[in-house]
């Protein structure tokens, strides 16, 4: 392939010209049709890139600033999800101005992952025909619209409805966020961007928390209603994925795109050339959409997928954190519910901040087992000790080991199994199905969720408590065997070689 040479300029519109004005790349009109976007063309011109490792810092800079406001949409996700756990009390002591039972506000609780359920599938089938950053912009208005018949509500009903609204918001982000960090991410950082989902998430919940011990109702709702406004506003100037203006045939725009994740390196052609080639051989193999899931890469993505999202909800996490003051009064702890809450939020904020200091370092797959093995440890422990506890043993001498059970679990989830699940499913679906498949695992991930966190009291109803945490242990015995042997190491790799490793 060549390179520009030295009298070889970028003209207004995107086309390189020679020294007598004379186009190198054809206009876009001429390279595309309307009808094949991608179709066997290719780019003609590719630039080397320096490496320069003194710049990469500055390089990554706009990579590290556009994905933290991108994932913001994690964030709503986190108020979404931690609003009922101040609230819930708020609404039983009456501040609604009507009658509001604990049933009723488990239903208000569980609205939320119904409603993402819906939001799933309305992104698989608009992400690649709207593009990632206008559906993160229109995603706003069901999330205003939500928290608006939330904060008004004169009925549970109208809560429900809000608290499904919002959920679906929460839902279309889990999977359109992680696909756009995904795709403006150089390689050698995608694990750190793609675990800032999660970051962001717990930081939500966190901002619910903490404003929860100090806000009214009201107040608390009209704290969580400001967010997408922000992200509203924040979005405006963010660029959209150069992957999908690609797939749209416009290579100016990707171009220009592409250059603003690149800086300071404006030549980014060789990238760019590759991103192309690999969706051109992608239009070139396009085959039905039923026919593409059949296929190896689709299959054991699809299988990875579901399986780290399983593992992820019916390993006690949600348990863990939503009834955190739960646990800290049955060990007759003298903290008061609040501030076991708000130390909870810490934790798994400030762990996850961890997550992506190490995440490109260490590798996926053993943050992973990491996480697994330590959960299942901290989930038999605290089975224990309300075994002890239900069997009349004297426990006041071991009431440190649920506690520091508890924290541990937190750390080593917010490490491993609460951020990179998300961060996979950027990086693990061929380009043809990956807001499809994308959507699927997400959906079923809100799933397990609505199971996990509706049916928790039932089952310690049924089987105790004890008995509800050792079942959690046994889960992450299964889930260590799923890491060992399924999952790839995706450390450091192309999305190109990832579909390449899952071929194989």
């Amino acid at each position: 392939m060549n390179t520009l040479t030295s009298d070889e300029a970028e003209g207004s519109d995107g086309t390189y010209k020679n020294g007598n004005g004379r186009d190198k790349i054809s206009p876009l009109k001429e390279v595309y049709s309307e009808q094949s976007p991608i179709g066997d063309k290719t780019l003609y011109q590719t630039i080397s890139l320096p490496h320069n490792v003194g710049c990469e810092k500055t390089q990554y800079r706009t990579q590290y600033l556009t994905t933290l406001i991108v994932t913001i949409g994690g964030f709503i996700m986190g108020t979404t999800l931690g609003w009922t756990s101040p609230a819930g009390p708020m609404m039983e002591n009456g501040q609604y101005g009507f009658h509001i039972t604990d049933n009723d506000v488990s239903w208000i609780a569980s609205c939320m992952p119904l409603g993402a359920m819906l939001g799933c599938p309305f992104v698989g089938g608009l992400v690649n025909k709207l593009g990632r950053k206008r559906l993160m912009i229109i995603l706003t208005v069901p999330a205003l619209f939500g928290w608006e018949m939330i904060i008004y509500a004169n009925s549970v009903a109208i809560i429900c409805v809000g608290r499904i609204l919002t959920g679906f918001a929460s839902g279309s982000y889990s999977v359109i966020v992680p696909q756009y960090t995904s795709e403006i991410a150089n390689k050698e950082i995608r694990g750190t961007l793609g675990t800032y989902f999660q970051l962001q998430v717990f930081s939500g919940i966190l901002f619910t928390y903490v404003l929860g011990s100090y806000l009214d109702l009201f107040g608390l709702s009209i704290a969580c209603a400001i967010v997408p406004v922000v992200y509203l506003c924040l979005m405006f100037v963010v660029p959209e994925s150069p992957i999908f203006y690609l797939s749209k045939g416009n290579i100016a725009q990707a171009r220009l795109s592409l250059k603003y994740f690149r800086r300071p390196f404006g030549q980014v052609d060789q990238e760019l050339n590759a991103m192309h080639e690999s969706l051109a051989k992608t239009e070139r193999e396009k085959i039905p959409v039923m026919e593409a899931f059949k296929t190896t890469p689709a299959k054991r993505g699809l299988y990875l997928g579901l399986g780290v999202m399983v593992f992820m909800q019916f390993t006690g996490c949600n348990t863990v954190i939503f009834y955190a003051t739960t646990i800290f009064n049955a060990t007759g702890s003298l903290i008061s519910s609040n501030a076991s809450t708000v130390t909870v939020g810490i934790m798994a904020v400030l762990s996850t901040y961890v997550s992506t200091l190490v995440v490109d370092k260490w590798g996926r797959k053993i943050l992973l087992l990491y996480s697994v093995v330590a959960m299942g440890i901290c989930t038999f422990f605290i089975g224990g000790f309300f075994y002890a506890k239900d069997h009349n043993y004297d426990v006041s001498s071991i009431g440190f080991i649920p506690l520091l059970s508890l924290c541990v679990f937190i750390i080593l989830f917010s490490v491993g199994f609460g951020p990179i699940p998300w961060m996979l499913m950027g990086e693990i679906f061929p380009a043809q199905i990956k807001g499809i498949a994308s959507s699927i695992v997400c959906m079923a991930n809100w799933f397990f969720v609505f199971l996990a966190t509706k049916f928790f009291t039932s089952l310690v109803a049924l089987i105790y408590l004890y008995n509800t945490f050792w079942l959690y242990t046994l889960v992450c015995i299964l889930g260590t065997f799923f890491v060992i042997f399924f999952v790839p190491e995706t450390k450091g790799k192309t999305l190109e070689e990832i579909q390449l490793l899952l071929s194989a």
